[in-house]
């Protein structure tokens, strides 16, 4: 059977969307030729090295396959060569956006084997970081999203806010990405004389900010038509193909993992979830821009109830001792020695540790044999889960919003690949 054939006995049981009966009314019954078309892997729509192989029937898309793996890193494999420690800078460089998320799914996870407790302190700091981390992440997503539908100036606006926040992270760890701020049992150090200033002038004026954003695209006609009613997925298919984060949220389910089970001390802060109605790209646009609101009022939050006390945990077996102490104490002399050259150790067992990223539910799965050495490490990465649905979003929907649906998907090839 060709594939012209096949395709056709496989419509009979296809529903036409409005869209397509209407094309189908104009064309009279006349049948046109299938036309597969490759976008990507080299293609700035598809926000990194994506291969879409489509199916057409003229402008609209009959069928759509994503094919990945070419930005494969080995990361999970690399992983496990390697000591606990020594493996957080390597799963940073996964979703390249969301390198405190990253971390923090390890570092989670690793503790939780350990049993080790992390200071009130370390903790309001991570949350910190990670709701910065989540702003950066959405004005990435919302500049480049925009620069897809036209909107040229929404780039150089969001990546303007991107670079504060850039600095904020270089003036608290030393670095502007993939920080190795976060640690086994705390954070690296506390944050420095003047950083508390600094960000609450930024989260003073990030509300106002994204006030502009809203009223420079939700007033814009074409991007409202671009978005509007366009590849609405209902929450029924969502859940089954087991996407999370704010594409399930647009579709009207609140599920957010630092209010159904926080972690980290989420259950500290009082913050809304914003959800949809429709399920559609602008419902997406518009809970992401949500978002960036409530990040800003957790950060305000956590500054103002940010506890004293230490930065890490005090267990010498887990952490490396202050570097003052080495020149006078002959037992943190041996510990640091143990720690740099072994590691520590982690007791038999598995885990699994998942946190809310910007794109979903991010989950650090570990097995523990005992050594210093993780036996297996896997990552349940939003973008991979959430890429099925571009499929039956996109399917009897134009080609031109293909590239706004994938835009709205917010995918990260590294991590999807890793």
């Amino acid at each position: 059977m060709s594939t012209r054939s096949r395709y056709r006995a496989q419509e009979e049981s296809i529903t036409l969307s409005p869209l397509e009966e209407q094309i189908a009314a104009q064309r009279g019954g006349e049948t046109t030729e299938l036309l597969t078309l490759n976008i990507g892997p080299h293609h700035p729509a598809t926000h990194g090295v994506l291969r879409l192989l489509v199916t057409l029937e003229g402008e609209i898309v009959r069928e759509l396959k994503p094919i990945v793996g070419y930005v494969h890193t080995g990361i999970e494999k690399t992983a496990e060569q390697k000591a606990y420690w020594k493996v957080i800078p390597v799963v940073e460089r996964m979703d390249y956006l969301s390198y405190y998320f990253n971390a923090m799914a390890f570092c989670g996870a690793v503790e939780t084997l350990l049993e080790c407790e992390v200071p009130k302190r370390a903790q309001y700091l991570r949350v910190i970081h990670l709701e910065l981390n989540r702003i950066m992440s959405h004005l990435v997503w919302l500049g480049t999203s925009a620069l897809d539908l036209g909107a040229i100036s929404m780039f150089w606006y969001c990546f303007r806010e991107r670079e504060t926040i850039l600095d904020l992270f270089e003036f608290s760890s030393g670095q502007r990405m993939h920080t190795r701020y976060f640690q086994v049992g705390g954070v690296m150090e506390d944050i420095p004389h003047g950083f508390e200033a600094k960000l609450r002038e930024f989260i003073s004026i990030m509300p106002g900010r994204t006030d502009q954003y809203a009223d420079l695209l939700r007033r814009n006609e074409i991007l409202l038509q671009r978005l509007r009613g366009v590849c609405p997925l209902d929450e029924a298919t969502l859940l089954a193909l087991g996407v999370t984060g704010p594409l399930l949220r647009a579709a009207g389910n609140p599920w957010d993992l630092r209010k159904a089970a926080p972690y980290t001390s989420y259950e500290d802060f009082e913050f809304k979830i914003p959800v949809g109605t429709v399920g559609d790209n602008y419902d997406r646009f518009a809970v992401r821009l949500a978002e960036i609101y409530e990040s800003v009022k957790i950060i305000e939050q956590a500054l103002d109830g940010l506890p004293e006390g230490p930065h890490i945990t005090e267990d010498r077996k887990i952490a490396l001792p202050p570097r003052h102490e080495l020149a006078t104490s002959m037992e943190a002399l041996i510990h640091h020695f143990k720690l740099v050259t072994e590691g520590f150790r982690v007791p038999p067992g598995e885990i699994y540790y998942p946190i809310e990223s910007p794109r979903g539910e991010l989950g650090c799965f570990i097995r523990s044999d005992g050594s210093s050495k993780p036996a297996r490490v896997h990552m349940r990465d939003p973008s991979f889960v959430n890429l099925q649905a571009t499929a039956p979003m996109v399917r009897g929907a134009y080609i031109a919003d293909l590239i706004a649906t994938l835009a709205m998907l917010d995918p990260i090839l590294g991590g999807i690949d890793r």
